[in-house]
């Protein structure tokens, strides 16, 4: 049995519970022995053709169309149904162990369980930044799910992802919420560990190499990429323009989804398929991806936000304002409907192509590898041929060729006339956080865990600029009067400390006087060093086992502060967040403690833009042994409390 855990962790497990450590390292194995085991079920391989690609098939009776943006498609509606009722055991029992206490908060959600005006309504959005989002945002997952050991313990957070309506993820954060479902919304623990002969999230081997698989010491790199060569080639083959998204998309999912060469045929919306999103057991998972309009390079805030979710594809401004049904999304649509003469098609939503489209500014780091002796010769001729076909300026896009949206909305669409939709990485626009899906007044969704791994900064640190870009976009027209709190520049981000402690935005309803609807607060989670120096840059290709899980921790600890090391009251804050637009609509006061929390985590508009040389964050909590290796500069901080964390370091 193989353990992928940090060492330095297993010691300070031995330290913490006066055990050698082998005797942690069998309660490990168990552990990840169970977790392992766990890993039973996955998304589909959906696509009829059986391969990666798209096939024709019969239209069904009622032939697909594009629906209208004003409301929720009837498939998330009646799921809602299910699933704001399944959140409010897990939210209630989440609200219990938070240690709110001078308020019945559970009280409180339980004698308004049949009501869903009142019942908060919680989202949570991991951005953009290659592995270190994936890695980062995994932490903050971890943290927020009860399934994993040590997470509803004092100063633990757990609950929350189960008590969470949506789960949206941008490029990196993508890679993460894709991985999660497309292996049947396992865990993070059970992602980090696998199991013997698998690929997943093995990243000790770059893209470019293959990953490892464990417990095999020899990898034919050779024939990984012929492989995903013979992938696209199916694409290709059928009639299908490909793009460097193609190859991208295909080698990442080598290493997120647990199945044979990266399940080509595995679909997006077969998770609307899976039994426990079906049954609305889990949340619903979103990514978000840009549009470029033909013959431009520039993605503005202007341009068109999409989202992708198990049954529909398309965007809620007021430019395209329709929606296409993910299963159907490569038929021939025209003028918002598949006419007599059109041919329907399914397999145009590969889970590894919408992974792709969301985090296609990866091309560029896949082409800048094309000399590594890694890439066969074959591969790199393929790729630099396409290149020439479609030229340097279109190397980062994604082709959705045939356009769902042709000839649909020509008044608004300025991309009625294209065959082809031209789509790019999410965080383009600087929106590098997926927070547009989830604050449509349509979801009504009461608070957002953002949680921001940006490189905005020198030494690859968040400031503050995903969430200014969405601020800024939200006084704009192409808003379509969609609200969202204010926020500062990125010199108060860094001088008053909002971008290394959790942050919450839009405390101040007032501000909202004149919008037609109030914006969900904002609870803002931003990268930090904590126990490691997390800001590893965003294209580092591959990571030994004890960086990736030194990462995950430090995310961990972000997400609780330290397991309340830093804030006893910090699990009891997480619950006055979640109730906060709850107590407002009810006219409920808030409770002594609850208002102490908001004094001290609720931006008060108070700005500090003192010119900032160089922002290089001090480690909140004492670096494991491995910290210093992956960082650029940083020293000690506070001694990392070991009291209630035995099961949480079993985990981690």
């Amino acid at each position: 049995m193989h353990h992928y855990l940090p060492l330095p962790l297993l010691g300070l497990i031995s330290a913490a519970l006066g055990s050698p450590a082998s005797s942690a390292s069998e309660l490990l194995s168990h552990a990840a022995l169970e977790a392992r085991d766990a890993i039973i079920g996955r998304a589909a391989p959906d696509n009829p053709s059986g391969t990666y690609a798209p096939a024709i098939v019969d239209c069904p009776q009622q032939r697909p169309t594009i629906r209208g943006a004003g409301t929720l498609s009837q498939l998330e509606q009646d799921w809602l149904q299910t699933r704001r009722n399944k959140t409010v055991d897990p939210m209630i029992q989440f609200l219990r162990n938070s240690k709110l206490t001078d308020f019945d908060a559970a009280g409180f959600v339980t004698s308004n369980a049949q009501n869903f005006s009142v019942v908060p309504n919680i989202g949570i959005a991991v951005s953009g930044g290659g592995y270190r989002a994936l890695l980062n945002g995994a932490g903050f997952i971890a943290a927020a799910d009860s399934r994993v050991p040590g997470s509803t313990e004092s100063g633990g957070i757990g609950g929350l992802l189960q008590s969470a309506t949506y789960l949206a993820g941008l490029s990196g954060g993508g890679w993460l919420v894709g991985s999660i479902f497309a292996n049947n919304f396992s865990s993070v623990v059970q992602l980090r560990d696998g199991y013997q002969g698998s690929s997943l999230w093995q990243f000790s081997n770059s893209i470019f190499q293959g990953p490892k698989d464990r417990g095999i010491s020899v990898v034919n790199t050779v024939e990984y990429w012929n492989e995903i060569m013979d992938q696209v080639n199916t694409k290709r083959d059928a009639g299908f323009d490909v793009s460097i998204t193609d190859y991208w998309g295909r080698a990442l999912s080598v290493q997120l989804i647990n199945a044979a060469g990266g399940g080509p045929a595995y679909t997006f919306s077969s998770i609307a398929d899976a039994p426990n999103f079906s049954s609305a057991d889990t949340p619903m998972p979103i990514l978000v991806a840009d549009e470029r309009l033909p013959d431009t390079q520039v993605v503005s805030l202007n341009s068109t936000v999409f989202e992708f979710n198990p049954w529909e594809i398309g965007s809620f401004d007021p430019t395209v304002y329709g929606f296409a049904p993910t299963r159907y999304v490569g038929s021939n649509f025209s003028n918002g409907i598949v006419p007599n003469d059109g041919h329907c098609l399914r397999g145009f939503d590969a889970y590894s192509y919408i992974m792709g489209t969301s985090s296609s500014l990866f091309n560029a780091f896949l082409l800048q590898n094309l000399s590594s002796p890694d890439v066969p010769d074959v591969v790199t001729e393929a790729l630099r041929s396409l290149l020439t076909d479609i030229g340097n300026d279109n190397n980062d896009i994604a082709a959705w060729n045939p356009n769902p949206f042709l000839n649909y909305n020509n008044a608004t669409n300025l991309n009625y006339n294209d065959e082809q939709l031209t789509l790019v990485d999410g965080g383009l626009d600087l929106q590098n956080i997926p927070l547009h899906p989830l604050i449509q007044p349509p979801r009504a969704v009461d608070v957002i865990f953002a949680v921001d791994s940006s490189a905005d900064t020198t030494y690859s640190f968040p400031n503050g600029t995903a969430l200014r870009a969405t601020y800024d976009r939200s006084l704009a027209s192409i808003s379509n009067g969609t609200a969202f709190p204010r926020v500062p520049d990125a010199e108060t981000f860094i001088n008053l400390g909002l971008n290394q402690r959790p942050t919450f935005f839009g405390c101040n309803t007032s501000e909202f006087s004149s919008a037609a609807h109030i914006p969900p607060l904002i609870v803002y989670i931003a990268n930090t060093p904590y126990t490691f120096m997390s800001n590893v840059s965003t294209f580092d290709p591959s990571y030994t086992d004890e960086e990736r899980d030194s990462i995950i921790k430090n995310g961990f600890n972000v997400a609780t502060m330290g397991n309340g090391t830093l804030d006893a009251e910090w699990s009891a804050c997480v619950a006055c967040a979640v109730l906060r637009r709850s107590l407002e609509r009810t006219h409920t006061s808030f409770s002594a403690q609850c208002q102490s929390c908001f004094n001290r985590y609720c931006w008060n508009g108070t700005t500090d833009s003192t010119p900032v040389s160089s922002y290089e964050p001090r480690p909140s909590l004492e670096l494991d042994a491995q910290g210093n290796s992956a960082g650029v500069y940083g020293t000690t901080g506070l001694i990392y409390g070991v009291v209630g964390l035995t099961a949480l370091l079993l985990a981690f």
